[in-house]
């Protein structure tokens, strides 16, 4: 066999012939120490400090994770103002696609058994238990939290979807039932979905009151077009990714990341959106007033929560209640 000749891209200068390096000395090309501390084909062998891979977000639409349609991007940065990554900014052409989107999954998930949809939000809390390091670490970013208060954030969050989950088949029961009525006739009410809801996520809680506004719109049957918190997109991008891998069916939850008010005109005016939800517009009483006007002129649900909305107390059931109809159904007693 021929003798193996050493690669030209080697990582350090050829030994002297005066003085020959042992391979015992640390200074050794090739030696294990060396190899721990350099980075191979840098020039001259010496040590270089690792560049870091920034990942790059896309939206969640539909299932799947398209680039915004216009190319555009955002810096992202932490609490500090050091950049962190860069967010996608959806155009208004996005936002239909979202829309087109919820609107195709909605048959499927709103006929779903409630018990069905149940499982699939605990499973949705089971994958988030499995990355809660990474949860933990962006929202310590995004809201300058140390380590204990993102990670309380965290297990909260993952927590709301299972409190969520169970209320999947008894909230029917909590508001519907049979009505007393005069004459020979059953007169019973049951709730349904409404359909395609807006979302605006909460700029002040960029997981835990993301969640708060996600869960109960998708529990009762609804599908949705989230419009992240635009300073602190990462999280909300980062759950699309769990979503993708928790038995949701596409389209339920549909994800943008860019201008707040440049998203939600579009939305707030769109036809087939049904509800539009403004806790991410609670704080900004001039785009509230905006939103809720372009809602009105196609006779949308509008919720608009308290400008002082704590994230961090317990659910109840009027974010739900919020995004039901009521049916009732009239039918003869038979003789």
């Amino acid at each position: 066999m021929s003798e193996l000749t050493e690669p030209t891209g080697k990582t350090g200068p050829p030994a002297s012939p005066a003085s020959p390096a042992s391979p015992s000395s640390p200074s050794a090309p090739g030696s294990p120490a060396s190899r721990a501390d350099e980075v191979p084909g840098s020039p001259g062998g010496g040590a270089a400090a690792r560049l870091s891979v920034l990942k790059t977000y896309k939206l969640f639409v539909g299932g799947k994770f398209p680039r915004s349609e216009s190319g555009r991007v955002y810096e992202v940065s932490d609490s500090t103002g050091a950049w962190l990554a860069n967010a996608p900014r959806s155009s208004r052409k996005d936002a239909r696609d979202a829309v087109v989107a919820a609107r195709k999954a909605f048959p499927g998930w709103s006929g779903a058994t409630a018990y069905n949809r149940g499982q699939i939000l605990y499973r949705i809390a089971e994958m988030l238990e499995g990355r809660r390091e990474q949860f933990t670490t962006e929202v310590a970013a995004a809201e300058g939290l140390d380590r204990a208060g993102a990670a309380a954030q965290v297990d909260a969050a993952i927590d709301r979807w299972v409190w969520y989950a169970g209320w999947s088949d008894k909230i029917a029961q909590v508001v519907g039932g049979a009505n007393p009525v005069a004459g020979p006739y059953f007169n019973l009410s049951s709730p349904e979905p409404t359909g395609v809801v807006a979302v605006l996520a909460p700029g002040d809680s960029s997981f835990l009151g993301l969640v708060s506004v996600i869960a109960p719109v998708i529990v009762t049957g609804n599908t949705a077009v989230v419009v992240a918190a635009e300073r602190t997109p990462l999280p909300a991008l980062s759950l699309g990714e769990v979503l993708a891998t928790s038995d949701l069916p596409g389209g339920v939850v549909n994800l943008l990341s860019g201008g707040t008010a440049e998203i939600a005109a579009p939305l707030a005016a769109h036809q087939d959106v049904n509800a539009i939800d403004l806790a991410g517009a609670a704080t900004d009483e001039t785009l509230a007033k905006e939103l809720e006007t372009a809602a009105a002129d196609n006779l949308k649900r509008v919720l608009r929560p308290s400008a002082t909305t704590d994230w961090t107390t317990g659910p109840g059931t009027e974010r739900m209640l919020a995004f039901l109809e009521t049916k009732t159904v009239w039918h003869p007693i038979g003789i």
